[in-house]
């Protein structure tokens, strides 16, 4: 049998260091896209439904690295009303987890240019641990298959927005339970999320849109984990940026806005750790499809 598993073994134990309070959750480079599966409060405030599918290869080369797909579907109900479905299937070394969540929010209005949003999600993840898929480093070790175990997820978040701004905070789990740790090749206790999001719109000129954003995630034991990134929104068709992940990875964005309703994008990470010795990088396909009215057809896409 091929040995699965040994690659990402070997790097993991030689970056040790670097990667000790690693992901739990699944990440995207294209977080910017993706707001509902980090906040609840998000369901809804595009004003339409929006679907929302993104494919992550993460750290190509490296046997058992991570692969991660997600879809989302969310649509107002009503004039304060989000409802939102999510999907995350996530593939780590051995592990499987499928999350499926149900997010709702309610919105109020803050002020005469923004609206304050309140989230709460429920569902949970199904939980696969199968070590016959390859060989572990460390044959002494007793390790136990998982099959399709159930773990309950409840969340909260806080979302305010404007047509050129937005800040949010959740908490996109409450419960602690069990994932699969690839330093200790076990199980371990997941740890609670903490997520800070923002961003903002700078009309650079008629054709011309700027668009900082940051993503913060702590994790209750590990650093903080700070994604920041910059885009250019051209002629409201070509998207184009970078972005940082602390101590992890440079990255280059591009979007096209095929039509009013349909946008397409990519975007590539190079990794800054010692794993750049062992993987070609990531990549990241977004695809996003969006029922508007003819009204809202004509308005200027939105960057969020």
């Amino acid at each position: 049998m091929d040995i699965y598993y040994k690659s990402v073994i070997k790097c993991i134990l030689i970056c040790m260091p670097l990667i000790t309070f690693g992901q739990q959750d699944p990440q995207f480079t294209q977080y910017m896209y993706n707001t509902m599966s980090v906040n609840s409060a998000y369901a809804g405030s595009r004003g339409h439904l929006a679907i929302t599918g993104i494919h992550r290869s993460q750290w190509v080369g490296i046997d058992g690295a991570p692969v991660t797909q997600t879809l989302s579907i969310d649509s107002p109900l009503g004039k304060n009303v989000g409802l939102g479905f999510s999907v995350i299937n996530d593939e780590l070394g051995p592990s499987e987890e499928l999350y499926m969540d149900l997010n709702f929010s309610y919105t109020i209005k803050a002020s005469e240019t923004q609206r304050l949003s309140f989230g709460v999600k429920g569902g949970g993840r199904f939980f696969n641990l199968d070590f016959t898929k390859g060989q572990s480093q460390n044959p002494d070790a007793v390790f136990q298959n998982i099959s399709n175990r159930f773990l309950p997820t409840v969340g909260a978040g806080v979302y305010l927005h404007s047509e050129k701004s937005y800040l949010g905070v959740s908490i996109p789990n409450f419960f602690t339970d069990e994932h699969y740790d690839d330093i200790q090749q076990s199980t371990a206790s997941e740890r609670l999320h903490f997520f800070f999001i923002g961003g903002l719109v700078v009309d650079l000129g008629e054709h011309l849109k700027f668009k900082p954003a940051f993503l913060l995630k702590h994790v209750v034991g590990a650093p903080l984990s700070v994604d920041l990134s910059a885009n250019f929104m051209i002629h409201e068709r070509l998207r184009l940026g970078a972005s940082y992940r602390w101590d992890d990875s440079v990255s280059g964005l591009v979007g096209l806005q095929v039509t009013p309703g349909l946008l397409i994008g990519y975007a590539y990470d190079y990794t800054t750790t010692e794993l750049q010795k062992f993987t070609s990088g990531s990549h990241e396909i977004m695809i996003r499809f969006e029922l508007k009215s003819e009204a809202k057809k004509l308005k200027s896409p939105r960057f969020f």
